[in-house]
């Protein structure tokens, strides 16, 4: 039986899956961040207990695709999010393996599209992709895919345009001839 909180959508070239060390890597960042803040070390003791199975829960609820046609991404427990990034939008994908990443064998992948709303900021960002160098160069050269067939219709365009200017330019005649007539 599928899981109903991944979709499956028509055309799916590969699901990305996600590595089971992004639970101990968030464990401890976040395990981490609460002890340096002054209120995180009111709420250590409640993540120390509650923490693993909100990893667990969490790292189920992530879900990536591509597809033909766009990048679909899934992620939440309580608030959930849900994006879909049409591949011919996707202005690049961003690689990047810091110290502690690499020390837990992760990477990260941020997707920047065209007209983002933060200026700087990453449309999608994802952390603990499995093999996210392969991942990012298939989404690139499907991307590719889609942008060289939407560059390859543009003669035929060109071409209706071209034949368009002869019917353009008797429809001038016409109004001149009309506009002599009524003066």
């Amino acid at each position: 039986m599928e899981n109903p909180t991944k979709p499956h959508r028509a055309h799916q070239l590969i699901e990305a899956k996600f590595d089971p060390r992004l639970k101990i890597y968030t464990f401890w960042g976040t395990t981490i961040f609460l002890i340096i803040t002054i209120i995180g070390i009111v709420l250590l003791p409640f993540w120390l207990i509650f923490g693993n199975i909100y990893i667990n829960r969490h790292f189920n609820s992530l879900f990536c695709e591509l597809t033909t046609r766009a990048l679909h991404f899934k992620k939440g427990v309580w608030f959930q999010t849900e994006r879909t990034i049409p591949l011919d939008k996707i202005q690049d994908l961003t690689f990047k393996e810091g110290p502690v990443l690499r020390y837990f064998g992760l990477s990260y992948l941020k997707v920047e599209t065209a007209g983002q709303s933060v200026q700087g900021g990453a449309d999608m960002s994802l952390t603990g992709i499995i093999d996210a160098r392969k991942f990012r160069e298939m989404v690139l050269d499907q991307r590719d895919k889609i942008t060289d067939k939407a560059g390859n219709s543009s003669p035929a365009i060109q071409s209706e345009e071209n034949n368009l200017i002869p019917l353009l330019n008797e429809i001038h005649k016409t109004l001149k001839s009309i506009e002599q007539k009524v003066d």
